[in-house]
């Protein structure tokens, strides 16, 4: 099972990034998929995740509006597109495949740096 995360870096206040995460070893589309994010000191929680089947969605109140999640299971790849992004988005960023309501599958992580 693999879970890799790309797609993080430095971005401006207000700018955008996309972030991606490469699936293998599992059948992607029977996962509920999720991202999180952990800031230092602070810690790991649930940014947004999309269920399998009709891949409805939910997000943390904190970034609702300004992010977006998504999938595309026949490339076994989740999404994360970040917008209006603020320097309390600052953190690792990992993605996770949960069934039965627990993650059982973490990736390593990718740094999203917002800052002037």
């Amino acid at each position: 099972v693999q879970l890799v995360e790309s797609g993080g870096g430095l971005v401006q206040p207000g700018g955008s990034l996309r972030l991606s995460c490469a699936c293998s070893g599992f059948t992607f589309s029977s996962y509920y998929m999720r991202w999180y994010r952990q800031a230092p000191g602070k810690e790991r929680e649930l940014v947004a995740q999309i269920e399998d089947g009709d891949g409805s969605t939910w997000y943390a109140e904190s970034v609702k509006g300004r992010f977006t999640i998504s999938r595309d299971n026949a490339k076994s790849t989740l999404y994360l597109q970040m917008d209006s992004l603020k320097p309390e988005d600052t953190a690792v960023y990992y993605c996770a495949k949960s069934r039965f309501g627990s993650v059982d599958g973490w990736g390593k992580g990718t740094q999203v740096t917002v800052s002037s």
